[in-house]
């Protein structure tokens, strides 16, 4: 039978073991806890240290294109076109070819009536009747009178006289003759007449219509304006104002295509033809005339087309993203990634723009790394962190290095995005 003391003893010991398994797990507690602050310090240090480094993506340079690709705007104009005025002043009796007639040399393609004009010539052809008789009569009087000279009926001043009024009349009739001449060759002008072959591209006239002294239909617009104008297109000329910076591949044996809008899918093919030799300073580009063949009549006059070139590149030349080139006082620069990730600021030289990419002529090798997108921060010798660039996105900026090298849209107005019109110089044919 247990005892009293013994039940007090066993009750001691339980009590003393309870108050140790508190004070075990108490210390453990206690452990865990600065064992858990001591880590979390430890990882906010490497955290913060991490963050304070620059996490960057790295870019290699490429060798260039074989070939830089241009697209630019273009316009058609014709082989030859004149704006056909009148002459005379008058009336238009009647017109003969309208809108997109094809016409030969020489075609009649409308007429004029000019009344005053028949008048004067009529009083010219008169004016000359009247002369050639007083001229006749005057060599038939100087005859008889030099016949009785040295005689003693006349006397010679008067035998003079009369063959000098012969001669001045002479003089009459030749001014009489190229009064008439002058007229009818004025009155040839009431015919409109084609100066070449080819084909009625406006027609500005009606039956009635009033043609001024300024040999045009002052009806329109209250100017004069041109009774009609002709154009030969057997040939055409494309216009481009190509950029300054190519202004050197612009040499004989140059090719370009060119597509219209209506159906991009039909390339045709121009030949160069010549330049202005001169720079446009308003876009500073250069106006350029290609040729081509239109037998069949199927491309027109004043036409806007896309003209694409392939002008010849160096490819051993060096290519970076526009973005990975850094514009400083110091100069021009790239931010290389060395020997443990730290960031050397290399000088290099700039050559061609080609759109998202540019040349690197000197200060580069191919077996560089740089980094593609530098901030203004970066200092020589700073810890950077390489990370890879997210799905879909091109560090490089550029999906490849032979794409077209399109103008971006802030350099539209130095690109001259005007197609080149009648201004630039006609050459010779």
């Amino acid at each position: 039978m247990t005892t009293r003391a013994e039940k007090e003893a066993r009750s001691r010991r339980r009590g003393w073991l309870f108050a140790g398994l508190g004070v075990l797990l108490a210390t453990a507690l206690a452990g865990y806890g600065i064992w858990s602050r001591s880590s979390t310090t430890t990882q906010l240090k490497k955290s913060t240290v991490d963050s304070a480094i620059p996490q960057v993506q790295m870019v290699t340079p490429k060798n260039g294109p074989q070939q830089r690709l241009l697209v630019l705007p273009g316009n058609i104009e014709a082989w030859y076109q004149a704006a056909i005025y009148g002459q005379v002043v008058g009336y238009v009796s009647h017109w003969d070819k309208d809108y997109g007639a094809e016409v030969k040399a020489g075609d009649v393609l409308g007429t004029i009536e000019a009344p005053s004009l028949d008048a004067d010539l009529a009083a010219a052809r008169a004016q000359l009747v009247t002369v050639q008789a007083r001229y006749t009569l005057a060599v038939l009087t100087a005859k008889r009178w030099t016949a009785l000279s040295g005689t003693e009926a006349v006397a010679q001043q008067d035998v003079d006289i009369k063959n000098a009024d012969a001669a001045e009349l002479k003089a009459e009739v030749a001014a009489a003759q190229q009064n008439v001449v002058k007229f009818e060759a004025m009155s040839a002008f009431k015919t409109l007449a084609a100066p070449f072959d080819g084909v009625v591209t406006a027609r500005n006239v009606n039956i009635g219509d009033y043609v001024g002294a300024t040999g045009g239909n002052t009806t329109l617009r209250g100017s004069s304006q041109p009774l009609f104008t002709v154009a030969d297109i057997h040939k055409l000329r494309v216009f481009v104002s190509v950029p300054q910076n190519f202004s050197d591949a612009l040499q004989p044996g140059l090719t370009a295509t060119m597509t219209l809008p209506q159906n991009p899918g039909n390339r045709i093919q121009l030949q160069f033809l010549t330049t202005a030799k001169a720079i446009v300073t308003a876009t500073r580009t250069v106006v350029t005339e290609f040729v081509l063949d239109n037998a069949a009549g199927n491309l027109w006059p004043g036409t806007y087309v896309s003209v694409q070139f392939a002008f010849p590149s160096d490819p051993n030349v060096l290519i970076v993203p526009e973005q990975a080139v850094l514009f400083r006082a110091q100069g021009t620069q790239v931010a290389l990634i060395g020997d443990g990730d730290k960031v050397h600021l290399q000088d290099v030289g700039i050559g061609l723009n080609l759109g998202t990419d540019v040349q690197v002529v000197s200060g580069l090798k191919l077996s560089d790394k740089l980094v593609a997108n530098p901030s203004l921060g970066l200092l020589e010798g700073q810890q950077v962190k390489i990370v890879q660039p997210n799905a879909g996105a091109d560090p490089s900026g550029s999906s490849s290095a032979a794409q077209a090298s399109q103008p971006q849209a802030g350099q539209a107005a130095q690109l001259g995005a005007q197609p080149a019109t009648s201004t630039a110089p006609k050459p010779a044919n």
